[in-house]
């Protein structure tokens, strides 16, 4: 499983790489939104975590953006994962096209759950070690 995290915080970051290690995912890092949406042109990847609040492009422009595309990437899952805490985040993420909502910090079991779903509604099965 090929994940990639769009998070401007380096600690954030090797967090969630090390939740993912453990059940043999490998994940790719992007220090803002600008660089995640170009790996996303290079790169085969399952799912994608996107942060919402990043120096340059934040993560619902950069949501938009790759909804945007013609190609089979447009349909790349989105996991949002912030620290935002508005009443209407949910919707806001929902609208630009994020397929789900994670609050950090970030439960290992939420994040593979959420992980699972956008898989198996992808068509593609979860293979953890």
């Amino acid at each position: 499983m090929q994940v990639l995290f769009v998070e401007d915080d380096a600690m954030n970051r090797r967090v969630v790489a090390d939740m993912l290690q453990v059940v043999g995912a490998t994940m790719t890092e992007a220090p803002d939104a600008e660089t995640g949406l170009n790996l996303i042109d290079g790169q085969a990847f399952n799912v994608v975590l996107m942060d919402l609040r990043m120096p340059g492009m934040d993560g619902l422009t950069a949501i938009q953006h790759l909804r945007a595309r013609t190609d089979e990437k447009a349909s790349l899952p989105v996991i949002v994962v912030t620290a935002d805490t508005a009443n209407d985040l949910r919707e806001r993420c929902f609208a630009v096209g994020a397929d789900d909502v994670l609050r950090k910090p970030i439960a290992m079991g939420a994040l593979l759950s959420s992980i699972g779903r956008m898989l198996a509604r992808a068509g593609e099965e979860i293979i953890l070690s």
